[in-house]
């Protein structure tokens, strides 16, 4: 089994930045996929972006520009820099690892961009 833990949200600005962390453990030897996904209060959950473990980046054309996914394969770690927030960027926001079996999921932590 792989847990999944996110860390790094809360409340932002308009226009402010923030950092969410997301790290791996358990049986994380064939993990190759990690990444974020958003979930906005009454919309379906969408993918924000993710990395593979060769370093291949994907983003959700929402965010592109304004976010930066980077990884560390030895501590699998995932981490999101995202930059001149907007309210519509408020959402939950999920970590997700990817093995040959299964996808893992964190709890998630709450984003809220609000002044």
């Amino acid at each position: 089994q792989v847990q999944v833990v996110e860390s790094g949200g809360g409340l932002v600005q308009p226009g402010g930045s923030l950092r969410l962390d997301c790290a791996a453990t358990g049986s994380t030897l064939d993990i190759y996929d990690m990444g974020w996904s958003r979930q906005a209060p009454g919309k379906q959950r969408e993918l924000v972006a993710y990395s593979t473990r060769s370093g291949s980046t994907n983003y959700a054309d929402s965010v592109k520009g304004r976010a930066t996914i980077s990884r560390d394969n030895a501590k699998n770690t995932v981490f999101l820099q995202m930059n001149s927030l907007k309210p519509e960027d408020t959402a939950v926001y999920y970590c997700f690892a990817v093995n040959r079996n299964r996808e893992f999921w964190g709890q998630g932590t709450q984003v809220t961009v609000s002044s």
